[in-house]
């Protein structure tokens, strides 16, 4: 592996930076949550995700009456930036905040721009969810894990994208989604899907009821915990095929996670690899097509090459 590939594809082993991965993921939700309180619902909760910028994630333009405002982490410098679209900005140091004092930091920064919003302070998809504005336990950050997080990020995004190019059908954005705290992109078959089941730990079954209303193929990245402890690019369907989890997918350190009920191809592999992006790429269309085959999709009509640079699609 070069020197160039380390310093693209870092090391993160999610034991090194778990107090930190807990509590951004924590920062993450409150953005998020404004985002969610302010804006319309969208097909799949799209109008709640977050967006991989060159220094972080942002939640985009957030519909504040007449004008917008945003919030960006900048995980370079390190810092919350609130901006609205008359000129105002707030901003203030991600590094030495515990939950509450960020909580406590992003809404007395709305108040001084005019933005009046209240949100559900308690945490969706965790474990022994605390208040966000009694939430003194999480107050780690490991500035250099973050980094090297929105660098992976910043990779990812980019490589998901280039897949995404390659399908006609209806396909979500590469997003981030804070509850599960991971980027992701989705296909979708045109079919509805059975009624899911809901059950995920604190997340109302009508929103999950609503995500997963047609039938899908996803992919992601996310840094890892629980039964797959290691960061790591996973893959499932929903509703899952027939003979999906015995169809084989590439690159030859994926496998399927019987726990999980996913394709799972650690990111270490990928790290490690001679292309990491020819890898991760195998991966994403394999993957994909272990779904689109077993599923019996319309491929033909849905799949097209690859888009380049400055080349216009044939049609």
């Amino acid at each position: 592996m070069t020197n160039t590939q380390k310093t693209r594809w870092p090391e993160l082993p999610t034991a090194a930076w778990r107090d930190s991965c807990a509590t951004v993921q924590l920062f993450t939700q409150i953005a998020g949550k404004i985002r969610l309180a302010k804006s319309p619902w969208l097909n799949h909760s799209w109008h709640v995700t977050l967006y991989v910028t060159a220094r972080g994630l942002t939640t985009s333009p957030i519909p504040d009456g007449d004008r917008t405002f945003q919030i960006d982490f900048d995980f370079i410098n390190h810092m919350l930036r609130i901006s609205t679209s008359d000129g105002t900005e707030r901003q203030f140091a991600l590094a030495g905040q515990s939950v509450a004092s960020f909580y406590a930091a992003t809404t007395t920064n709305l108040k001084d721009l005019g933005i009046d919003v209240v949100i559900d302070e308690i945490p969706n998809e965790v474990a022994d969810p605390i208040r966000f504005s009694q939430d003194t336990q999480h107050a780690s950050y490991d500035a250099d894990a973050v980094r090297r997080f929105h660098q992976i990020l910043v990779n990812c995004d980019r490589v998901f994208k280039q897949f995404r190019t390659g399908f006609l059908g209806k396909a979500s954005p590469v997003h981030f989604f804070w509850g599960s705290f991971d980027l992701a992109v989705t296909r979708f078959s045109g079919r509805t899907a059975p009624r899911h089941p809901g059950g995920v730990p604190h997340l109302p079954d009508e929103v999950a009821h609503e995500a997963y209303s047609h039938e899908v193929s996803s992919a992601g990245f996310w840094p890892g915990g629980g039964a797959v402890d290691y960061p790591a690019f996973y893959s499932y369907a929903y509703p899952e095929p027939a003979g999906y989890r015995s169809t084989p997918v590439r690159p030859d350190a994926a496998f399927f996670s019987e726990a999980l009920g996913e394709f799972i191809l650690p990111y270490d592999a990928v790290r490690t690899a001679a292309d990491p992006d020819k890898a991760l790429l195998e991966f994403l269309q394999s993957s994909y097509e272990a779904a689109a085959i077993n599923a019996n999709w319309d491929r033909a009509a849905l799949e097209c090459a690859q888009g380049q640079p400055g080349v216009v699609r044939g049609a």
